[in-house]
């Protein structure tokens, strides 16, 4: 088959959308399909990976109700986009988050390929984005007249969309490539110190705070303990600022962190915390974490929920009960049969996340809707 995967973020930025867009290609060439990565070109190429992708528009910088800022599509002239379309005759185009615009509207308008929709977000409930829900939906519900096969990561992704369409809602989870993270764990130096693994944007709705209030209370009863916190965003100066009022000890913010340097910490933390308040669909960090064996305790979204199924609930906590979080902690790392019991259950749960058998379930569903869509051009045609 030969397929286009759309992807209306840059390519040049990280992000779990494109990550995902990137495996699923080099999955779907290792099987011998002819498959291309479309994307907005970002304002500066160098150092981009571009191997497979074709360059559409420009890219511009987004800020969204969720607080992160994502670089987008932003202007596309339809003369080299239908070209583009012409020279390449996709059989299937395979539209990631097709309600951002621009790209996905844009080329949908002019597809006679099999189109496909992956949904990756979830909307919280938040005042400010059922606002922009409201705005959006209309040019969401423009686009579904020509998607032939929804797909979804999670329950919670398909949320929003399922109010705007009748059309079933296939549910394929996202995955990781286990054999990135399935390693010897690390040794450390101090078989008797404790270390809490962070890892992720620093920004109000991944509930950093509330991981410093309950690590105050924690560390009152544990003097062996050390909280590490990796990554960037806009609320890192406040968090430093909080953890210095607490006077709390042993804590580390590093700041940006190479993806090999995210690797060996979780490879050595004993527990690692996501405890994110709202605004996930899925947690792919938490099967890395479990893949790498780091005991795991996670916000009790909707989307983390999703993805911690079976003894994973007993990871599930509410961040804003600073007494629950911090006892949770404590369970986690100091009972070395509970340990030993959850890490072999992670350890076999997220075999099913392998991008092998990911990208098993959307193969099956391109050749399934291919056979159903067969000379659909002469459908196309009368409904654009």
């Amino acid at each position: 088959m030969k397929i286009g995967l759309v992807c209306p973020y840059s390519m040049a930025r990280g992000g779990g959308v494109q990550e995902i867009v990137r495996a699923m290609r080099s999955e779907l060439v290792a099987r011998g399909h002819d498959a291309r990565i479309i994307t907005p070109q970002p304002r500066d190429i160098e150092g981009v990976d571009t191997e497979g992708i074709i360059f559409v528009g420009a890219a511009t910088d987004f800020r969204s109700p969720l607080g992160t800022t994502s670089a987008v599509s932003a202007s596309i002239d339809n003369e080299p986009l239908e070209q583009m379309l012409e020279t390449e005759k996709f059989d299937i185009l395979h539209f990631h988050e097709p309600w951002v615009p621009f790209l996905s509207r844009q080329i949908l308008a002019r597809s006679t390929s099999v189109n496909v929709a992956t949904f990756h977000a979830k909307v919280p409930e938040t005042i400010l984005t059922r606002t922009m829900v409201r705005s959006v939906t209309p040019y969401t519900k423009s686009i579904m007249k020509y998607l032939d096969e929804l797909t979804a990561v999670s329950e919670p992704a398909a949320e929003y969309v399922g109010t705007v369409t009748d059309m079933p809602i296939t549910i394929i989870p996202n995955g990781i490539d286990l054999s990135e993270y399935t390693h010897v764990r690390n040794p450390k130096k101090n078989a008797n110190s404790k270390t809490i693994l962070f890892v992720g944007r620093l920004e109000r709705r991944k509930g950093v705070k509330y991981l410093l209030l309950a690590y105050a209370q924690l560390a009152q009863r544990m003097d062996n303990v050390s909280l590490i916190i990796a990554g960037n965003g806009p609320d890192r100066e406040k968090l430093e600022l909080l953890a210095e009022e607490l006077r709390l000890p042993n804590v580390t913010f590093l700041g940006f962190i190479e993806d090999k340097t995210k690797k060996e910490l979780l490879r050595s933390a004993d527990l690692f915390c996501a405890p994110a308040l709202y605004g996930e669909s899925f947690g792919i960090v938490l099967l890395e974490a479990m893949a790498s064996g780091a005991v795991t305790v996670a916000g009790n979204n909707s989307g983390y929920a999703s993805v911690m199924q079976d003894l994973g609930n007993l990871s599930l906590v509410d961040p804003h009960d600073s007494g629950e979080f911090a006892r949770r902690m404590e369970l986690l790392l100091t009972q070395p049969e509970l340990r030993q019991l959850w890490r072999k259950w992670a350890l076999d749960y997220v075999k099913q996340f392998d991008y092998p058998k990911i990208v098993d379930q959307y193969e099956a569903l391109y050749k399934d809707v291919l056979e159903r869509y067969a000379g659909k051009s002469d459908e196309s045609d009368a409904r654009h």
